[in-house]
């Protein structure tokens, strides 16, 4: 099975994705960890995407794919993949369908309201990028990772302006995905406004082969 998970910052789609992994045997792939990756990796595409990181600018439609095309050219994902953040734009998807051909596209739907509360409350390890939240997902003890021990903090994407900002980019460059995907017959659309035992129970359904 390809995957891709759309939707707004927010919706769930890393934690959805994670939780796949064991329900369809392949790989979660991230383009926060596929950076990360790639900045440690001293490469010549890796010390390209670390310039950029660091000087605060946004890494280019161009890097990014070049960078996911090298990592669905790995082992692993040669059965399928799980794909979160990314295609982000429409230039992204078309590049995408030039090297990989997508079986289904997850669209999760939330409202602006829950995705500030889920948002504002998320804390992130600094060390190893697991995510906890205030409200449904505590570490043990305040401020330390249950995970690597350590440091759990908010990120400033996740501060109320910085959430306004965001959703406005998804609005203007990736929502035109949904058309896209469903024009090709591939989008399945969720609601995440229920519990998560159901919204996996209905990602479930919504993957199994039909019957004829």
């Amino acid at each position: 099975m390809k995957l891709i998970m759309l939707g707004p910052p927010g919706a769930g789609k890393g934690t959805l994705a994670a939780k796949s992994v064991n329900i369809l045997n392949v790989p979660h792939i991230s383009t926060g960890t596929i950076f990360r990756t790639a900045m440690s990796s001293n490469s010549p595409l890796g010390l390209k995407v670390k310039a950029i990181v660091e000087s605060g600018r946004l890494v280019d439609d161009q890097t990014t794919i070049e960078l996911v095309r090298e990592r669905l050219a790995q082992e692993d994902a040669q059965k399928g993949y799980i794909l979160d953040g990314f295609p982000r734009t429409i230039p992204q998807a078309e590049a995408l369908a030039g090297f990989s051909a997508v079986g289904k596209v997850v669209n999760i739907s939330i409202s602006d309201s829950d995705i500030l509360e889920r948002l504002g409350g998320r804390r992130v390890c600094r060390k190893c990028g697991h995510n906890f939240h205030v409200v449904y997902d505590k570490p043990a003890r305040e401020g330390i990772c249950d995970h690597c021990d350590g440091e759990v903090y908010t990120r400033d994407d996740d501060k109320d302006e910085a959430i306004q900002k965001r959703l406005e980019v998804y609005r203007a460059q990736t929502a035109p995905l949904i058309q896209f995907y469903r024009e090709k017959g591939i989008l399945v659309d969720m609601n995440a406004m229920i519990k998560f035992e159901d919204t996996m129970e209905n990602f479930k359904n919504a993957l199994a082969p039909r019957r004829v």
